[in-house]
Order: structure tokens, then sequence, then C-alpha cells
């Protein structure tokens, strides 16, 4: 009985066992089969030739229709290593201008899946790229020499200005960590770098194609497969039209040629980016063909960093274009009216503290206080708000206040610009001087500079020209944009909302009588412009790393405003020295579409000074 039960047993051990080979056996059949594509692509790739049709790359219009970027052909050699056979290298190298030693170094490339992750040599590979003209003519003639290569088209961008590369962006091969995130890219794709190449690169890439080749037994090509009929077509990239008026853009940035900063533009009542300039640049066509890579290290490792987007990426300390916000939030919080006035002998002093000002009348009231940029007397407004423990329990509840109304005007935060990469500035909060000074042991006192835009405050100059509009509206703004129609595509809803900031809007037009003040007899008397009126504020803003940062906003017409303007040039002192200027040429060429005679000299001075070399990197 003992012995019949073994072979019982082992019976059904052999059996299982058969079970087990046997499924191990149709799993993997059925990964040969279903999952693991391999086996089918050499299958295919035996039969058929699949090329991909590349679309045509959507075309960038400025808002007044002048064409800034379009498309020229360019050609890719393409290799599918099996099919390649042996033929004379010296004279391919000689046909498309390289050398033996590049194509061994490039062939070695391609085969390193370290570099090149999808390899295969069943699917096409890219051997070279950006033919010429005529070494892309020459090849065409010979190509039946080369076994294995075929000529593949693409597109390059190509610029009708030299300008707005920080608006613009440009385009890049594809990397892994793009191909893994969207599975329309495939190796030797391109793709949108920086600007609105990339924040609109789903509208402008459009969608590839496909064209399959039927292969005899010896690998030649037959013909189309089915006729064409599985052919897939290309589909354009969409167009667009930005809010930039491109020439106001190259004037302002001669304007700041040899300078160091940004000007912003904006049209006020749509929010639409007029020019976002940013100083120094560089001309987009050097990121264009085989020398896209080694121009793109040069720009990366320039000391005046040329692809840092100072107009939305920089946080300057706003200085006293930071003003008008104060007069808005002690208005409505009710700690001053128009008439209420504070002294100011050449400064604020209270106990041993002392903040500076210069020579004008004492006491001051609000609106001469923002036509003389008068630091005393928002340093006082400051203190009486931020100490009146009555009205708001502790300072540092009245600081919340203060910064919820400055986040409202769009300070603090990204204001939401259509580009990558913006910057929110800076603004602190009550558990930032906790940190630092002790919970409760810091007053309007210990931190009185914030209030006259200087201290731990930062701004970008978007957000400082966005201000300007706001004031320019009377009391509400739209997310500044740089595009502003899409082909066949609705805008973005955020880009036509308006956006109210939490102070009254009746408190705006004191202030824009404050800064119409300024320009008629205050400290932006170089903004009047003959026939046009305009409203700004100066800003000096101190600068401990060296020489003073000169800032301007201003807006025009007063009553009708068709533009706002910021100006932020670093290390070139007094507002008035460089951001006045800078600031009424751009709205003077924008609104009369030249500049006066009578301003010409000043328009010279504006093009050919240097401020640079007051920043420790001189350059001529």
């Amino acid at each position: 009985m003992r012995k019949d039960y073994k072979l019982e047993k082992r019976k059904y051990v052999i059996g299982g066992f058969i079970v087990v080979i046997a499924f191990i056996y149709l799993l993997r059949l059925f990964n040969l089969q279903v999952i693991d594509s391999r086996y089918k692509d050499s299958a295919d790739s035996n039969a058929f030739l699949r090329k991909a049709i590349y679309p045509s790359r959507g075309i960038i219009y400025d808002r007044d229709g002048r064409l800034v970027v379009y498309n020229q052909p360019a050609y890719d050699v393409m290799m599918i290593p099996r099919d390649v056979q042996q033929f004379d290298t010296l004279d391919f190298c000689r046909t498309v201008s390289i050398t033996p030693a590049q194509l061994r170094r490039r062939l070695a490339d391609m085969r390193d899946k370290r570099l090149n992750p999808g390899y295969s040599s069943y699917s096409p590979q890219r051997l070279l790229t950006h033919l010429s003209p005529e070494d892309y003519g020459r090849l065409q003639e010979k190509l039946y020499r080369f076994p294995g290569l075929f000529v593949q088209k693409r597109i390059l961008r190509q610029y009708s200005y030299p300008v707005a590369a920080n608006v613009l962006g440009n385009i890049r091969e594809v990397s892994q960590s793009d191909i893994d995130a969207d599975p329309e890219y495939a190796p030797g794709d391109y793709t949108g770098d920086l600007g609105i190449e990339k924040s609109y690169e789903h509208f402008l890439r459009g969608k590839k194609g496909q064209e399959i080749f039927i292969r005899d037994a010896r690998g030649q090509i037959q013909g189309r497969y089915e006729d064409g009929a599985r052919d897939i077509p290309a589909v354009s990239g969409r167009n667009i039209r930005l809010s930039l008026n491109i020439e106001l853009q190259q004037y302002a940035e001669s304007l700041m040629v040899n300078k160091k900063g940004a000007v912003v533009a904006i049209e006020p009542s749509t929010g639409e980016i007029l020019c976002l300039v940013s100083s120094p640049t560089y001309d987009p066509n050097i990121l264009v063909g085989r020398q896209r890579g080694s121009n793109y290290r040069k720009l990366v490792s320039d000391p005046d960093k040329p692809l840092y987007d100072r107009a939305i990426m920089a946080g300057y300390p706003p200085g006293s274009t930071f003003k008008p916000t104060q007069a808005l939030i002690l208005l409505h919080e009710g700690i001053v009216t128009l008439g209420t006035q504070y002294p100011c002998y050449h400064g604020y002093v209270n106990g041993g503290l002392r903040v500076g000002c210069h020579g004008h009348a004492s006491p001051i009231a609000l609106k001469p206080a923002l036509q003389t940029s008068c630091n005393a007397y928002f340093c006082w407004g400051f203190k009486n708000m931020i100490d009146r423990r009555g009205k708001y329990g502790s300072s540092a509840n009245a600081f919340e206040v203060w910064k919820k109304h400055l986040v409202s005007m769009g300070y603090g935060y990204p204001l939401g610009v259509d580009l990558p990469g913006e910057k929110r500035g800076f603004l602190p909060n009550d558990k930032f001087y906790n940190k630092w000074y002790g919970e409760g042991r810091w007053s309007a006192n210990t931190i009185i500079s914030v209030s006259i835009g200087q201290g731990e405050v930062l701004a970008t100059p978007l957000q400082i020209a966005n201000l300007c509009a706001t004031i320019a509206n009377r009391g509400w703004f739209i997310t500044p944009h740089v595009v502003k129609e899409i082909e066949d595509t609705v805008i973005d809803a955020e880009y036509t909302r308006r956006r109210h900031p939490t102070v009254s809007p009746g408190h705006y037009q004191p202030v824009a009588e404050g800064m119409r003040m300024a320009v008629l007899g205050g400290t932006c008397r170089a903004a009047d412009l003959p026939g046009i009126e305009v409203a700004g504020k100066t800003g000096t803003a101190q600068n401990p790393h060296g020489r003073d940062h000169s800032a301007f906003m201003g807006f025009a017409p007063y009553d009708n405003p068709k533009i706002a303007v910021a100006v932020y040039v670093e290390n070139a002192g007094f507002g008035a020295t460089f951001g006045v200027p800078i600031g009424s040429l751009v709205m003077e060429k924008y609104l009369n579409g030249s500049i006066s005679p009578a301003r010409k000299p000043l328009e010279q001075r504006m093009l050919h000074s240097n401020t640079i070399q007051f920043s420790g990197t001189k350059k001529h």
C-alpha cells in the first residue's frame, strides 16, 4: 500500500511539473506575440518602410500682422542600419561636407544607447542634421549610391527681426524626459524651448503624419503600400498672433543696449503686452541650425546672463514706484485722507530712526507727496497703520492686512503671464519677521523701509507695469499676456477677465492725479510729452551691491490710456536719469510713431549710453 501511495504522489508531482512548463511556454508565447513588439517590428521592417511626415510649425505674427517667425525647409540624413550596404564613405563625406572622422564619431554616437536610447537597427536613425541646400542637392543626385540612407525633410525656424528672443523662445531636439512625458514625441523630434515656443507648444507643433512604403525580399522599395491608402497626412500647427508691437519691441531693445534691466509696456484695457524687453539679450537666429548647441553654451556661460528674462524673473526692490500702492492702502484703510499732512524736514525722523528725503514743502499731503516722491509721508502713514493696535489688534495683524492688499494688486505671487519661468518677487509676512526678530518684538519702525519699496520687498518689472496699468484703468487689470489670438482657438478666459484689487476703485483717481502732478512739476518732468498727457512715478532703488537702480512707471494718455510702461535699469542711479527718459521715449514712439525733433538729443543719449560698466562687467 505504501509503495502505491508513493507512486500516486509522484504522478501528481510530474503532472504539475508539466503544467508549469506548459504555462511558462504559453506565457512566453503571449509575450512574444502580443506584448513584446521587437519581433513584430523586425518582421514589419522587412516588409515596410515607415517615414514620418513632419508638419509645418505654426507661424507667428505681431499684433499688426507683421511676420515675426516662419519656417524654412531643412534636411536630415537618416539611416536604417540593417539596410546599409558597403559604400564609398569618402565620396559620401565629400558630398555632405564632413570629414571621415566626423562620420565615424556620428555613427558611434548613433549606436550608443546612452546617447540615443531609441536606437534600433530596424528603425530609421538620424545620421546628420541640417544639410545646407547645396549639400542636399548633391546628395539627392547620388543617393542611390548609399543604400540604407534617405533624406528626411524637416523645418527650421527663421526670424524676421533679431529681437524678442526672451518672448519667442526657440526649438530644440526632444530629450528622453520629453518623450516619456508625451507619447506624441519620438527621438529626433523637436519641441519648443523657452518663450511662447514652449508655452504654446501644443498649438504650434501640429501633428505628425506617416508614409508607408513596401519592400521586396531584397529590401528594395517597391512603392507605396496600398497606393498610399494607409498613409496619414500631417496636420500643420496653428498660427499665432502676438500682442507685441514688434517695431516697438525693437526700439525698446535698442534703448537698452549696454544696459542691464527690463522694459515692459502693457495696453491697460486688454492686458496685452506691447513690448517685453530683457537686457542684455541675443539674436534668436543664433539658436538655429548646426551651431545651436555651441551658441547655446556660450549664452549659458555669459556672465551677463542673456538667457535670464529679467522682465518676468528678476526680483528688484521697486523703490518709489511702490509708493502708489502705499497711497492706495492708506486711503482704503482710512489711515489718511487727501487732506492728511505729515512733516518732512528732509526725512522721516522717529526716535533714533531716520529715513532721508530731499527738499520740498513740509508738512505735505498725499498728492504732493506722490508728486515729489516724499519718503517721510509714506513712512509716517505706514507707521500709523502697522502700530494701530486699537484697529488691528497687533502689528502682525495690521501687516497681514497690508500684505493682502498688495497681493490683490499683483505683488508677491506670479501674475500668470503666458510665458514659462515667471517668478513671484517677494513680500515678507508676519512669520518672516517673527522668525527674524522674535514674535512680538518688531514694529513699523523695525521694518519701515518696506513702506518705500526697499528692505525685503522685491517685484518683477512685469508686476510694476501691471500696477501702472491698474492705476491707468482706475482700479482693475487683466492678466498680462503676449498672445493675442490663436488660429481656430478661443483664447484662455484668464486673459480676458477683469481682476479687481481689494482697494476701493474710488481711491485710484487721486493717486493717478498725484502721478500726473509728478510729470507736470515733480520728479518725472522729463516724461512730459508735447500734446500727450502723461502720468508717472520715478523710483531710485537702493542697491547694497553697488550703484542704485533707476526705475520708472508711467501711462498715457491720462484720460484714455493706451500704454502703461515700466522701466528698470540696474546700476543707473536716479530714476530720472535713465528710467524716465527711456519710458517716455517708449510711450512717445508707440503713441506718435516717431520721436519729435526736440527730443532727438535725449533719444541719442539713451541709445549710446552704457550702464553695464557700473555693474562690474564692462562692455564697449
